[in-house]
């Protein structure tokens, strides 16, 4: 009955797809395009298992990403550093029980030693008191509302501050230890193709 947390591979995306859009109102719809885009370039794409079978996932990137959503754009325009969860979307049969809480735990364990702060938003069309009590219970408040203008929908803006990061960034900067909890995170695969492409070996007689 435990609840595992891991990266997304790759041969799962046509179920994440079927789990998003079978989400309901308060999620976005996603196509395969999109997200394929997500699995090439998020920092953060990780599912949940539970008793074998996909029980949600959970996409999130840091405040220089390149991600084209309005509300992320909002966020960037407000705040300078920051770790956005996109979206977290958890199955029908699994919401509560415990599914939600632990994405949320493994997100901001990965965020607090690399960012000062979360942000994510709560659509507030037809009521989503549920979504709005749990971000409250796990220390978000609003900072402010917006209308998407790719939805239509207005949502509630929500920020976390992270109370570990001043002191992680104090004693390691950007070189953080290599223990195995903080490196064997998914390197998307953009990523891992430009830094394949910096290593390579250069013609002899090209300049750097």
């Amino acid at each position: 009955m435990s609840i595992v947390v891991r990266d997304v591979r790759e041969h799962e995306l046509d179920s994440v797809l079927a789990l998003n859009n079978a989400a309901g109102p308060a999620i976005l719809p996603l196509d395969a395009a999109r997200l394929r885009h997500f699995f090439d370039t998020a920092e953060y794409f990780r599912v949940a298992e539970r008793d074998g079978s996909l029980a949600g996932f959970l996409i999130g990137m840091g405040a220089d990403s390149a991600h084209d959503s309005s509300n992320f754009r909002w966020f960037r325009e407000r705040y300078p550093d920051f770790f956005y969860i996109d979206r977290i979307v958890v199955a029908s049969r699994r919401r509560g029980g415990g599914v939600g809480r632990a994405f949320y735990a493994d997100a901001q364990s990965y965020a607090e030693m690399r960012y000062p702060q979360l942000a994510c938003e709560v659509f507030l069309e037809g009521g989503n008191d549920p979504a709005l009590l749990f971000h409250g219970s796990f220390g978000f408040r609003e900072v402010g509302q917006h209308v998407m203008e790719e939805a239509g929908v207005r949502a509630a803006m929500l920020m976390k501050p992270l109370c570990s990061y001043p002191w992680v960034r104090d004693t390691y900067g950007d070189a953080l230890p290599e223990v195995e909890w903080l490196t064997r995170r998914r390197v998307p695969a953009a990523r891992a193709a430009q830094a394949a492409a910096a290593l390579a070996p250069r013609p002899t007689g090209t300049c750097p």
